[in-house]
C-alpha cells in the first residue's frame, strides 16, 4: 500500500455485489493485467467512514497471510473509499451449491478446506483478532483451491483484560451458545464454534442449526447437544438470556446426526461444538488434530503421519490442494453486501 496508485490504475469490469454501504466490482490493475476486487465504499458527506469499512482496513493492513485475502491498496477519494483486495474466484457456500452432492462436498476436499480455515483463524488469534463473522459466504476460495477468510468487517481486536464486546455479532446459524446467552465477555473460541458448523455444513450439504431467531436457534443447538444446567455448564443462570423454561433435551451423538463424517473427523467436530467456550479446542490445537494426519498438498499439513499417496483425481500440488472439480463459480463475497 504505497498511497502511489489512484482509482484509474484499476479498470473496473463487472459488478460481483452490493450491499449495505459497498459496491464490490472485478477489476484488473492497468499496469500488470492482475484480476483483483475492487470495494468501493461510498462516503456520506455527514457521517464519514463507515466504523465497519476503518475496522476492516486497519485489521487487514496487519493480517497478512496465505489463507486470509490480501487487501493491495487503500484510495481514498473526496466521495469514496475504494479497498483493493486480491482477486479469489467464489465463495464457499457457491462452492457448496456448484460442486457438491446437495451441497456436501467430497470428505478429501473438506478435510483441506477445513485446515486451512483453521490455520487462518489461529494466525489471526495469534495476532488477537477475532474474526466473529465466520459463515461459508466469507470464506473466498480460488481455483488453486486456497481457501481464505473474507470479510473483516465485523472483526474485533481483543488484548487484556478481557473487554466487553456486542453479542450481535456472527451470522444465527453459526452463533455460539454463550453469545445467543447474551454473553459479552466471548473469546476466541466463538470462531471455533463457527468453524464446527461450517465443518458439519461442507459433510451434510445443509446448515447444522438453522435457526430463524435467537431462542429458535438456542433451542435447535440443544435439541443435538443437549440442554445445559448449572451443574454441566457453572456460571449458565447467570446469562441474560438464561431460562428456566427450557424443555430438558438429552444429547445426541454426533455420528448419528452426521454418519458420513468418520471417527476422528467425529472426535475434532466434537471438540469444536462444546456448549461451554472454554472447553473448545484452539484453532492451534485442532490443526495438530489426527485427523488432519494424512492430509497432503496443503502447506504445513501432512506433518503428523507418513504422507500417503495421491488419490488419482488429485495431482500434486505443492503449495495448495488441487480443485477436483475443476473452475470455482464466480463472484465472491468480500463483504458489505
Amino acid at each position: 500500500m504505497d498511497g502511489k496508485r489512484h482509482a484509474a490504475s484499476f479498470q473496473q469490469l463487472e459488478k460481483l455485489g452490493e450491499g449495505t454501504y459497498a459496491t464490490v466490482f472485478k477489476g484488473r490493475n492497468r499496469q500488470t493485467g492482475e484480476l483483483v476486487a475492487l470495494k468501493e465504499i461510498h462516503l456520506d458527506s455527514e457521517e464519514g467512514t463507515p466504523s465497519t469499512a476503518i475496522r476492516e482496513i486497519s485489521l487487514m493492513k496487519e493480517l497478512k497471510h496465505e489463507n486470509i485475502v490480501a487487501l493491495h491498496d487503500v484510495i481514498h477519494t473526496e466521495n469514496k473509499l475504494m479497498l483493493v483486495f486480491e482477486y479469489m474466484d467464489g465463495d464457499l457456500k457457491k462452492y457448496m451449491d456448484t460442486h457438491g452432492e446437495r451441497g456436501a462436498l467430497k470428505p478429501h476436499v473438506i478435510k483441506s478446506f477445513m485446515y486451512q480455515l483453521l490455520k487462518g483463524i489461529d494466525f489471526c488469534h495469534k495476532n488477537r483478532v477475532l474474526h466473529r463473522d465466520l459463515k461459508p459466504q466469507n470464506l473466498l476460495i480460488n481455483n488453486k483451491g486456497q481457501l481464505k477468510l473474507g470479510d473483516f468487517g465485523l472483526a474485533r481486536a481483543f488484548g487484556i483484560p478481557v473487554n466487553t464486546f456486542s453479542n450481535e455479532v456472527v451470522t444465527l446459524w453459526y452463533r455460539a451458545p454463550d453469545v445467543l446467552l447474551g454473553s459479552r465477555t466471548y473469546n476466541t473460541s466463538i470462531d471455533i464454534w463457527s468453524a464446527g458448523c461450517i465443518m458439519a455444513e461442507m459433510f451434510s450439504g445443509r446448515p447444522l442449526f438453522p435457526g430463524t431467531t435467537n431462542e429458535d436457534q438456542i433451542i435447535r443447538i440443544f435439541r443435538i447437544m443437549g440442554t445445559p444446567t448449572e451443574r454441566t455448564w457453572p456460571g449458565l443462570s447467570q446469562f441474560p438470556e438464561y431460562k428456566t423454561t427450557w424443555q430438558m433435551y438429552s444429547t445426541q451423538p454426533l455420528s448419528s446426526i452426521l454418519p458420513q463424517i468418520d471417527p476422528l473427523g467425529i472426535d475434532l467436530l466434537q471438540r469444536m461444538l462444546q456448549l461451554r467456550p472454554e472447553l473448545r479446542i484452539s484453532a492451534a490445537e485442532a490443526l495438530t488434530h489426527q485427523w488432519f494426519a494424512d492430509l497432503v498438498g496443503v502447506p504445513g499439513a501432512g506433518q503428523h503421519a507418513p504422507q500417503q499417496t495421491l488419490p488419482p483425481q488429485m495431482p500434486a500440488q505443492p503449495h495448495v490442494m488441487p480443485n477436483p472439480y475443476g473452475q470455482v463459480p464466480s463472484q465472491a463475497n468480500y463483504g458489505g453486501y
